[in-house]
């Protein structure tokens, strides 16, 4: 049995639009959101072996706040990943695919569409947006990654920001 876990970075900033996409930081809302789900997140008690995260600066900052709440023990992997960034889903389908069979928890960083549709690729319930800081938590009854397909997996949780911060 595996676990994967995909995660959307925090929400970011378009107020200098002077930077390139792939530079864009977290804005107010993204700041507040990416510890607070990091938190939210441990507290399920999925530990990633390894974190597989697009080099955008958004996903990075992301990505620390959640490496800073799994704690100064945690001994995981954080790979930044360039293919990541504007992957169509069978992009990340793939790369999951690569993983060493020794990875039992895999969680992954990167953006919409792909996220979203690799979620709905694996969900039996139609997830029509993983928002900003959106985690979509899957079981795989697989034992190596290249083995993944849709009908391995089960949805275990899908958590986001405004399930704690209604408008």
């Amino acid at each position: 049995m595996k676990t994967l876990i995909l995660l959307r970075h925090a929400k970011s900033s378009w107020k200098d639009m002077s930077l390139a996409d792939f530079d864009r930081p977290l804005n107010k809302r993204g700041l507040r959101d990416a510890p607070f789900m990091a938190k939210k997140f441990v507290e399920k008690q999925f530990i990633p072996e390894v974190m597989l995260v697009s080099p955008a600066l958004r996903t990075k900052l992301t990505a620390e706040e959640f490496v800073q709440a799994l704690g100064p023990t945690w001994e995981g992997k954080l790979l930044y990943q360039p293919q990541i960034y504007e992957a169509y889903y069978q992009t990340l389908l793939e790369l999951i695919k690569q993983q060493p069979a020794q990875v039992q928890t895999l969680l992954l960083i990167g953006h919409n569409p792909g996220l979203t549709s690799l979620a709905n690729f694996f969900s039996s319930q139609y997830i029509e947006n993983v928002p900003t800081t959106g985690i979509v938590g899957f079981e795989l009854n697989i034992r190596q990654w290249q083995d993944l397909s849709a009908e391995f997996a089960r949805l275990v949780f899908f958590d986001f920001p405004k399930n704690y911060f209604p408008k």
